[in-house]
């Protein structure tokens, strides 16, 4: 310690020690000083204290001082109180509370003197603001608890972690009692508020009930609490000594509940609450038993300082025999409850005990009671008798609440009714790994870590965030579920002893455990200690420099104090997550590959049996298979073998993550096998984890796209970039195409390039948009920029072709519109000059840039003749020109491409449809739309956009129609006609027996209904709109919103049902599924599709319901619309 004859005395503050040779100028008398010395030994005294302050370890000594020189100090040994300050957590918050705690209990200031030796108090004082606001409250318990021998005590603490059970079983050697409720905190507060802690049902004294009650629990509470948290700050290892303090902080929180359960009871049967008398009250509440279970990290006994105590409440008669009344004639008479009795009673029992907790009193709340995970939630009822319970969990429970029963224990009130329940529901809990939805709800719970979560919150969150608490303990509770149900052994409660049971019974392997335990307890510390401090409900780090500060020097021993700084103490949190992140996959899968490969010794070996249960309960559908894949790919002595042995255990559980995992392991090896000798391949795999983890997720995804990687295995490079995974766009297309054409003469081998461009870019946009890369509108555009470049480009070898080899002698005739063309036309129809330019018109979504994977390409040809050519021979070769371009498109080419998908043309939409001509000249399409055209003909126009051929004639024609599809005057014949044709086009294409509600294209609500919806609004209004003369169905909609057509909330239900559409359709293509148009019924298709849908694991259902609600409602807007307003 600095010697203290340096520090001159400042304010009230007395300095025991003399002053030593040489007399610093303030021990000179001031009249000896002149001013200037004056103020020149008053600055040098403030910065030898500020010196002084800072390396006790305040972080603002200007506003400290101020408390320096508080009166309360004046009888303070300036060195003895700088020595304890330095064992302060925060000097800061110490000092003031010192200040206040002397102002209000004078023995104090005796305390501060002693400096080192009231460690306890410094400690606690520099670590909890919110305990030293307690002891202002309530300063009679001062001097009880700074009495307190630490390291006696923190023996005792540590000896009594497993209270003797007023049960006689107990669960095995890793097990809890499984009711500890005989506790020192139990008797205490009982016997604070009058009841006999012997009781078989306790009640408070009478003059502890209401307010006065409540205060009385609340302060037994926090001083229990205060004491518990001084061992805490004081002890020699935080860390080891954290699973001892979240067992105290449990048993604590359970004898608080059968505290304010006793206040309960005597409340309830003397009438004292509000709306509470009725006859015989006093004895129903001896006739009822009520167990309180306890959840969650209570039931767990690893309890935080502050947390919500999520519990569940059994009730039961009592057996009349034990419950003793007086008959109206004074004879005892049984009484006993009914069931609906016992839930009227016990219902007002539970809200009595709650307002006990956390009710208004003069003394503040403890903390919120929470009741949600009862059976049907916050709409089921608050208590419920053990075969209710059966029934339910029998009947109608979900597999999450069988994993929230994992930690259930009963914890106060009837101790035999807790057992009973307990027995009752231990067989739910280990057979649900067993239930069909199990994978699903495991995928979900895991999607829920970091659910929900600020953005700019998640860096800093210990329990939430990426290797946080919640990774741990959700790793450790599914090593539970999938082994539990067949070993007894692991069936534990804390987080903790699990990974110590897990362990013993080699399930992880020691030296794994032993750091996934080290680090669980060193976040949970952290937790703690950011908690004491105001005794508020955080997992936040906190961002101030100060609490950074405290928290660093509050984790280690009052030794230690000081010796960690903020930034060394952030390094090794940040060390921790990284480890933590990767817990899940190296306990969970990685002693997978030791049942097929030979690691390292320490490593666990699991049984085939054991390895198998893991795969499937992460989804693999055939784990003997997977046990063969890994086999496959992970032994040998091949670089290959060596790198995916490291990456086998993460890929296993993003295969599990994605929506088929064995389909995503089998695919990996198939590409594996084609790439694993290629050393960009292994270099991606080795250095990229987020390429990998893409490709897993693609490979898990769709067995199409397995297909289409396997033969396009350069396209895995795209996954290192996520600029490589958008689509090309048209320009870019264009040059490439124009690219290959210059490359090959050839008609076929040119056409057979640009097929193949074809499906890589088909490859790259699926890719994108499985990836969440790319959005649902920019991959329709995509896809529609892929199939007008390739129409465009066959059109161009066509042409090609005509012009470049020697004329025939005979012209040919032309082929049928709907035929391919045969291979020797294409001699036929070569060398002869051009007479006319053609242009070629998308329809339908290809026209409005909305194409899913799959779709046709609807489209109409037009030509021109050139200057000075034949009419009918312009029209001739036209037609020649046209047949060529869509044998080109279909026709077989070699060698095949695989996985290709051919672009389907369809021209059915050209006037008089299939049997009208091909393609037709200008002037013709004129006459027809002049003289013949029916409404819905013109209709079918809003989507028409010129996308190949020549540009100057794609225009002309746009010109041409434009009057027509978006006319001065529609006429109301007009508009019933549209009406009238959508009804028979609902009855007519509507396939036989489908389910109108799960239809996509002409279903209730679904693509027809928006688009034609749209359209109408398009053909009454884009005359007087510019902003609805669009092809896309979208930017109609929103124009329509801006001109005041429609409101904007029924445009939002129209574009939610129509995206969704779109994206159901796209799903079930790349998924396979067998009815395209149709949502599927299939719980495993439904996952699948609500995957590429953008909806966590686990949604199948909230798809379908999802869908179903929104073409409701868009189906009711359209209704009022279409046949109504517009």
């Amino acid at each position: 310690m600095t010697d203290s004859s340096h520090y001159p005395a400042t304010g009230l503050i007395r300095i025991i020690d003399p002053a030593k040779e040489p007399k610093p100028l303030t021990d000179i008398a001031p009249d000896a000083l002149d001013d200037e010395q004056r103020a020149e030994a008053e600055r040098k005294a403030q910065l030898r204290l500020h010196t002084r302050m800072i390396a006790t370890g305040f972080h603002d000594p200007s506003k400290a001082e101020r408390w320096l020189n508080a009166p309360e100090l004046k009888h303070v040994s300036q060195d003895a109180l700088f020595a304890g300050l330095h064992l302060a957590p925060s000097p800061d918050i110490a000092l003031p509370a010192l200040v206040r705690l002397i102002e209000k209990h004078p023995a104090v200031a005796e305390r501060a003197n002693r400096g080192k030796e009231e460690f306890g108090m410094y400690r606690l004082l520099g670590a909890s603001q919110a305990i030293g606001d307690f002891l202002y409250r309530r300063p009679e318990l001062i001097d009880p608890l700074f009495d307190t021998q630490v390291y006696p005590a923190e023996s005792v603490l540590i000896r009594s972690q497993h209270p003797a059970s007023i049960l006689p079983e107990t669960d095995g050697e890793f097990l809890t009692p499984i009711a500890p409720l005989d506790t020192p905190y139990r008797r205490d507060i009982l016997t604070a508020l009058g009841a006999d802690p012997h009781a078989e049902r306790p009640r408070a004294a009478a003059e502890q009930t209401g307010k006065d009650g409540y205060v009385t629990l609340r302060v037994a509470y926090r001083a229990a609490l205060a004491r518990i948290a001084l061992l805490d700050v004081c002890c020699e290892d935080p860390v080891e000594m954290m699973p001892t303090i979240g067992r105290h902080l449990a048993d604590l929180a359970a004898a608080a509940l059968e505290g304010a359960l006793a206040i309960a009871r005597t409340e309830v049967a003397e009438g004292l609450g509000p709306g509470l008398a009725a006859p015989r009250r006093g004895e129903a509440v001896d006739a009822l038993d009520l167990a309180i279970i306890g959840m969650g990290k209570c039931g767990a006994r690893e309890l935080n300082y502050i947390s919500d105590v999520d519990v569940v409440y059994v009730v039961a008669p009592v057996e009349p025999a034990a419950a003793p009344t007086t008959g109206a004639e004074g004879e005892s008479t049984p009484l006993k409850l009914t069931e609906n009795e016992c839930s009227t009673i016990g219902t007002e029992l539970v809200h009595a005990l709650t307002r006990a907790i956390m009710g208004p009193a003069p003394e503040p709340a403890l903390w919120e009671v929470d009741a949600n995970l009862r059976p049907e939630g916050k709409d089921g009822p608050l208590v419920r008798t053990v075969e209710s319970y059966v029934q339910y969990y029998k009947r109608w429970a979900e597999n999450w609440e069988f994993q929230a029963l994992l930690k259930a224990r009963p914890i106060a009130g009837s101790a035999q009714l807790g057992a009973r329940y307990a027995r009752a529901i231990d067989p739910f809990v280990w057979e649900s790994a067993a239930r069909d939805s199990f994978v699903e709800s495991v995928q979900a719970m895991r999607a829920r870590v970091t659910d929900n979560i600020p953005p700019h919150q998640v860096d800093r969150q210990i329990k939430l965030g990426p290797g946080g608490l919640r990774d741990i303990e959700f790793t450790v509770q599914l090593l539970q579920l999938v082994h539990g149900r067949t070993d007894p052994a692991v069936r534990t409660k804390s987080t903790v002893d699990s990974l110590a049971a897990l362990t013993a019974v080699s399930y992880i392997s020691r030296t794994d455990a032993e750091a996934f335990s080290r680090d669980y307890k060193k976040l949970r510390v952290l937790e703690h200690r950011i908690q004491l401090q105001q005794l508020r409900r955080t997992h936040l780090m906190p961002e101030k420099d100060a609490e950074q500060r405290a928290l660093a020097r509050s984790i280690l021993s009052p030794e230690r104090n000081g010796t960690l700084s903020a930034e060394q103490m952030l390094k090794a949190w940040q060390k921790i997550k990284r480890n933590v992140r990767s817990l899940h996959e190296r306990i969970f899968f990685r002693p997978l590959l030791a049942a097929v490969s030979t690691l390292s010794r320490d490593e666990v070996v699991l049984s085939e049996q054991a390895a198998q249960d893991r795969l499937a309960a992460l989804g693999y559908r055939d784990p003997r298979g997977a046990m063969r894949h890994i086999k496959a790919l992970t032994t040998g002595l091949s670089r290959s073998a060596d790198i995916q042995r490291h990456l086998m255990p993460v890929l296993l559980g993003w295969f599990a993550r994605g929506v088929d995992a064995d389909a995503g392991l089998l695919g990996f090896r198939i590409v594996s096998e084609s790439l694993g000798s290629t050393s960009w391949y292994l270099r991606m795999l080795r250095d990229s984890p987020a390429a990998a983890e893409r490709l897993s997720q693609l490979l898990s995804s769709s067995r199409l796209m397995t297909d289409l990687l396997e033969d396009a295995s350069a396209s895995i490079a795209w996954l290192d970039k996520v600029a490589d995974l958008k689509p090309l766009g048209e320009e870019a297309l264009a040059s490439e195409i124009s690219s290959l054409l210059a490359r090959h003469e050839d008609a076929a081998e040119a056409m057979r390039a640009v097929r193949y461009l074809r499906r890589r870019e088909t490859l790259r946009t699926a890719m994108g948009w499985t990836l969440g890369i790319v959005d649902i509108e920019d991959t329709c555009a995509g896809l529609a920029a892929i199939d007008e470049c390739t129409i465009g480009a066959a059109l161009q070898i066509a042409l090609r072709e005509l012009q470049a080899a020697p004329e025939s002698t005979e012209p040919a005739e032309a082929a049928e519109p709907t035929e391919a063309a045969e291979p020797a036309e294409a001699e036929e129809i070569a060398g002869e000059k051009l007479l006319t330019r053609i242009a070629v018109i998308g329809m339908g979504r290809l026209g409005g840039a909305e194409n899913g994977f799959g779709s046709d390409a609807d489209v109409m040809f037009v030509h021109e003749p050139l200057d000075g050519a034949d009419e009918d021979a312009a029209q001739e070769q036209a037609a020649r020109i046209v047949n060529r371009t869509l044998a080109l498109l279909k026709q077989p080419v070699k060698p095949a491409i695989r996985a290709e998908r051919p672009l389907e043309v369809d021209a059915d939409l050209r006037p008089e449809g299939k049997q009208g001509a091909i393609v037709r000249s200008l002037d013709s399409y004129r006459s027809y739309y002049e003289r013949w055209a029916e409404t819905w003909e013109f209709q079918a126009l809003t989507r028409a956009r010129p996308i190949a051929g020549d540009e100057a004639l794609g225009e002309a024609f746009v010109e041409l129609i434009d009057p027509y599809r978006y006319p001065a005057t529609f006429t109301p014949e007009q508009v019933q006609q549209i009406r009238r044709m959508k009804a028979r086009v609902e009855n007519e294409r509507m396939p036989h027996g489908a389910d109108r509600t799960r239809q996509l294209k002409l279903g209730r609500g679904g693509l027809s209904d928006v688009e034609w919806l749209v359209q109408l609004v398009q053909l009454r209004h884009a005359h007087a709109v510019p902003g609805l003369r669009t092809t896309s169905t979208l930017k109609a909609l929103n124009a329509a919103v801006e001109a005041g057509l429609i409101e904007a909330a029924d445009a939002e239900i129209l574009s939610g049902a129509w995206l969704l559409a779109t994206k159901i359709r796209g799903g079930n293509v790349l998924r396979g599924v067998r009815q395209s148009d149709t949502l599927p019924s299939g719980r495993d298709d439904l996952e699948a599709i609500a995957r590429w849908c953008g909806y966590p694991a686990g949604s199948a259902r909230a798809l379908e319901e999802d869908y179903l609600r929104q073409t409701r409602n868009a189906r009711k807007v359209y209704e009022r619309l279409f046949f109504e307003e517009l």
